[in-house]
């Protein structure tokens, strides 16, 4: 009996994560997607900026919306003056505090610390033109407003891979997550695109929650890993990259988490495997 009592609470258990993956699906908003920087493109058609590490999400004009298309609490005096355009951008507190973004963020009232993020803008989805042009436009609306909580993330130049690869190690030296990279000529097109590049000094990728191992030692009656599954079907255990809240409260079963790695094993497995953060939970 109990068998069968538990064999019944894992169906469920999968049921409403499978729920929620169609829900997310249906509300989603179309994305310009990026894909890995390589070195054979010209880095002078491109506009640079740093990769923020906040929660992405699109400003339509009216209402705050996370990527996944679910209205955002947040309080009027936030998007008091707030532009009638469609922006897309990110939600940034500051370098190394996505989970604190996160934790605002998610609120499903809002409150005072609000006051803390900004809308970091990177394009407009629905404005015509090529990238130069979308931020153009963008440079001169923010900049005909009156609000603090919204702004354009800082795009510049480079003359080379060198220049670029330089860039890279001054922000991830500061504390930064890497860089992202906009063709000048490029529109504002749905999925991934030669045409938005991402360029960090390590990579990363998303894996589900399938299982845990207990910590031994300073970790003992804590977490030790999680068993994760990634989108190629390959399972393993993230042992590092948790803090003590962490490792006392672990990623939930099913959940999505972000890993950084460095390179495959032989067997086709992240080599060195660390976790980052529990993905959006929309």
């Amino acid at each position: 009996m109990k068998e069968k009592v538990a064999l019944l609470s894992i169906v469920c258990l999968f049921a409403q994560f499978f729920l929620v993956l169609i829900a997310s699906a249906e509300n989603a908003q179309p994305l310009m997607l990026a894909k890995q920087y390589h070195e054979n493109i010209d880095v002078k058609k491109y506009w640079v900026s740093e990769k923020l590490d906040g929660i992405r999400a699109r400003w339509d004009g009216h209402k705050l919306v996370s990527k996944n298309g679910h209205p955002i609490s947040v309080p009027t005096w936030f998007t008091h003056n707030f532009p009638d355009r469609v922006m897309e951008g990110e939600l940034w507190l500051g370098r190394n505090q996505y989970e604190e973004t996160s934790s605002i963020t998610s609120k499903k009232i809002a409150d005072q610390r609000w006051s803390k993020i900004k809308l970091m803008l990177f394009d407009m989805p629905e404005a015509k033109g090529t990238f130069s042009e979308r931020l153009l436009v963008m440079r001169r609306i923010i900049k005909s407003i009156d609000s603090p909580y919204i702004s354009v993330i800082p795009q510049f130049r480079v003359n080379s891979h060198n220049e670029l690869m330089s860039r890279l190690q001054s922000v991830v030296n500061l504390g930064g997550e890497g860089l992202m990279l906009h063709h000048e000529a490029s529109n504002y097109k749905h999925g991934r695109s030669e045409y938005l590049l991402k360029l960090k000094k390590f990579d990363d990728a998303e894996a589900t929650v399938i299982g845990y191992k207990p910590g031994k030692g300073q970790f003992e009656n804590m977490l030790g890993s999680i068993k994760v599954r990634n989108d190629q079907g390959k399972e393993f255990y993230i042992g590092s990259g948790f803090n003590k809240r962490q490792r006392q409260h672990p990623p939930a079963l099913l959940s999505r988490v972000t890993y950084q790695y460095q390179g495959f094993t032989n067997n086709g497995l992240p080599r060195f495997p660390v976790f980052l953060r529990i993905r959006d939970a929309e």
